[in-house]
């Protein structure tokens, strides 16, 4: 039987939960830190980027509204965080649809809901089902610990490629240099807020798993994209 742990045992098991399904594994993430994707690749990963990351604030907003007044940390991390996304300088939409327009699509493309694929579609849909329906503890552990705390890794690996690989300006990639800073404090601030409000042995647990799943779903996006796009075009050059 599971028992309740402290502070360090939760945040032990939090990050063990993620270990090892981190989308950095996956075939799309090893070749864009390779640099063999192409810039129509990079394209189509911003085209269904958008759609996952654009509504970030929407789940943001709908934990919020759920959890309780006397959790004021919390809040004021889900109120701080969707300001930042959105109106707290450059909107990280944009940012990412600059990106993709140096990439070659439009924004028209971007924005299109008809452009992301079925994989893409599902993690957007697990995300908001999250946000609704779940003990606010427990959504914050799923996209905030579980998706969101990835990114500094993720991007890390990617952004000096972009720059000396694919030859992107400062400007172009500003989207990804703000997430390396931005996403690491988010990351903690949610450890932090699971850390200090997750009392009970089934909402540890719950916590826990939820970090899993929510790893688990952006390896699974991120392979599909490889497989989606990168894969055909490497079987039809063979």
């Amino acid at each position: 039987m599971p028992t309740l742990m402290n502070r360090d045992e939760l945040r032990t098991a939090l990050e063990n939960a993620i270990k090892g399904k981190s989308a950095n594994k996956s075939p799309f993430s090893l070749a864009w830190a390779e640099g063999s994707l192409s810039r129509e690749h990079l394209a189509r990963w911003a085209e269904n980027h958008y759609h996952y990351v654009g509504p970030f604030a929407d789940y943001l907003a709908y934990i919020y509204a759920r959890t309780p007044d006397h959790m004021t940390d919390a809040k004021d991390f889900l109120l701080a965080n969707m300001y930042e996304e959105e109106i707290g300088g450059d909107r990280h939409t944009d940012l990412l649809i600059r990106f993709a327009e140096a990439c070659g699509t439009t924004r028209e493309r971007v924005v299109d809901q008809d452009n992301m694929s079925p994989t893409t579609r599902a993690l957007q849909s697990w995300c908001y089902a999250v946000a609704m329906r779940e003990d606010p503890v427990v959504a914050v552990a799923g996209l905030v610990v579980g998706l969101e705390s990835q990114v500094p890794s993720i991007y890390r690996k990617q952004t000096p490629t972009l720059r000396d690989s694919y030859g992107f300006t400062d400007e172009e990639v500003e989207f990804f240099d703000l997430h390396i800073v931005s996403d690491e404090i988010h990351g903690e601030r949610g450890y932090q807020i699971v850390l200090e409000h997750a009392t009970t042995v089934a909402l540890q647990q719950r916590c826990i798993k939820i970090c899993e799943v929510g790893a688990q779903m952006r390896l699974l996006y991120t392979t599909a994209l490889y497989h989606d796009y990168v894969a055909p075009e490497l079987a039809l050059a063979t």
